[in-house]
């Protein structure tokens, strides 16, 4: 049995080692804010969009193969195709992987885009599940339609990319818009580089609350349901500065699986999107930026804020609890096949910093967090710690995430200006400053879910709620188990 002063030894240590992590954390989150600020700012001085309108008629702007892998998507995929081909891009090709669909995704592409069967033999570059059949649409044939076993979300992309035509692919998920320009601001990095940038991906944001007409976003608002506006918020956090300052030291490991363009010789390389993971997007970008240390090869994968992907967001606190249990459970995965990674000089500020950031506050944080809930009421219980101490100790935590959070709305007004009415961006903004009231602990158990399951070995990938792009019809379809 443990005396008192133990009891108080090992809340004092727990309280202070709260203390300086939250600070800690405060400090990095601060400083990518003011990195991402400041490369903000520079943009704005360039030529906005015109700069992208030679592109449309240069000659080294590289062909793209659009991959949408599909799984029970016939609410969402005739609206997202119609996006796809509506692209303003001189070259490119839409291909929509149906993995195993069991509800009418087929019936949909057959119904509206007239598919008829063709014969084309792919370059085996990685492999997949076996293929049944590959279409091509008799409206246009820009789009083409391959029919295959089901694998999971790699595998499917795996198939997309033997079965692709161009030296470049953006992988999309099939319940996701692009505006008309993104794939034009998402290659304008490569094509600037000359090819040293061999990755890039754009900002997600979330499309509940918009009116869509004809594949395009035509009136954007802030969703209704408080549970979604924050999820809003954690979007803008988490692409404007998270993202954007990481990407200016070329140490980003995440390029969102809802919209990522790579250049497919070195995916094929590193040997293309790894199977059995939830997090396939964040481990294949994390294996290419190994592979380049291990071959040193000098390459860059950036993030471009200006190009938005729309996607739909969970909207109830069972479906959010499920994604970000899977993401966080991804995650855990991800850094355990690179473990090797994580602090190892051998792997430069990737490995030194980024993996070590992604280990100590993404995947650990929520675990300091937890204990940090707790530790103020005992402190109040036990008399541990001096009134002053306390005061500190609960201000710390209240600021932790909350005036991050309502930075990084102002940051998105400042970059974007997406939202013309004042009445909503202030709505934005207020509630940021609540998050760590409530959302932010919800989210802590949320993800404390996901390593347990990581630990534990079971999961599955959960269902999540679709609503029709071109409706307001909310329907479910349920998603592949892992």
């Amino acid at each position: 049995m443990l005396s008192s002063e133990t009891i108080q030894k090992i809340i004092e240590v727990l309280s202070w080692t709260v203390l300086i992590y939250m600070i800690l954390v405060i400090i990095f989150y601060s400083s990518l804010y003011l990195i991402s600020a400041q490369m903000v700012r520079k943009q704005r001085f360039r030529r906005k969009e015109s700069s992208y309108l030679p592109l449309m008629r240069s000659l080294y702007t590289r062909p793209v193969s659009v991959l949408v892998p599909a799984y029970n998507e016939e609410y969402t995929i005739v609206t997202s195709i119609q996006a796809l081909l509506a692209l303003d891009y001189p070259e490119h090709e839409v291909i929509v992987i149906n993995d195993g669909s069991s509800d009418g995704t087929m019936d949909e592409l057959f119904k509206v885009y007239e598919l008829e069967k063709e014969l084309r033999f792919p370059r085996i570059l990685i492999g997949s599940q076996p293929v049944k059949a590959v279409y091509r649409s008799r409206i246009d044939a820009r789009l083409i339609v391959i029919d295959k076993e089901n694998g999971g979300k790699a595998d499917a992309l795996n198939a997309g990319i033997d079965y692709s035509s161009y030296p470049y692919f953006c992988s999309l998920d099939a319940d996701s818009i692009l505006e008309r320009d993104a794939l034009l601001k998402v290659m304008k990095p490569i094509v600037e580089s000359d090819e040293e940038v061999i990755a890039t991906c754009g900002s997600i944001f979330l499309v509940n609350g918009c009116t869509i007409e004809g594949g395009e976003i035509v009136e954007i608002r802030t969703p209704k349901q408080r549970i979604v506006l924050m999820q809003m918020i954690e979007y803008f956090r988490a692409f404007l500065f998270g993202r954007l300052g990481l990407s200016r030291f070329n140490l980003l490991l995440i390029v969102s699986g809802a919209f990522g363009l790579f250049q497919k010789a070195i995916v094929v390389k590193a040997g293309g999107y790894k199977e059995g993971l939830v997090g396939e997007d964040m481990e294949l970008v994390v294996r290419l930026h190994r592979y380049m240390k291990e071959n040193d090869v000098n390459k860059r994968i950036e993030y471009v804020p200006s190009p938005v992907c729309w996607t739909q967001a969970p909207e109830t606190m069972e479906v959010l609890r499920s994604q970000r249990t899977r993401w966080h459970r991804g995650l855990a995965e991800t850094l355990w096949t690179h473990k090797r990674m994580i602090g190892n000089p051998r792997y430069g500020f990737v490995g030194s910093v980024s993996m070590l950031y992604f280990f100590l506050i993404e995947l650990l944080g929520p675990i300091v967090e937890l204990i940090g809930y707790f530790i103020i009421p005992l402190n109040l219980l036990v008399g541990t710690l001096n009134f002053e101490f306390g005061i500190v100790l609960l201000t710390v935590a209240l600021l932790y995430g909350s005036l991050l959070s309502a930075g990084a709305v102002l940051l998105e007004e400042w970059t974007m200006h997406r939202f013309k009415n004042v009445k909503e961006l202030i709505r934005l903004y207020l509630w940021s400053l609540t998050e760590s009231f409530w959302y932010r602990p919800i989210l802590v158990f949320f993800k404390l879910g996901g390593l347990i399951q990581f630990m534990t070995g079971r999961g599955q990938w959960g269902k999540m709620e679709r609503q029709r792009l071109d409706e307001v019809v909310t329907e479910k379809t349920e998603e592949k188990t892992g």
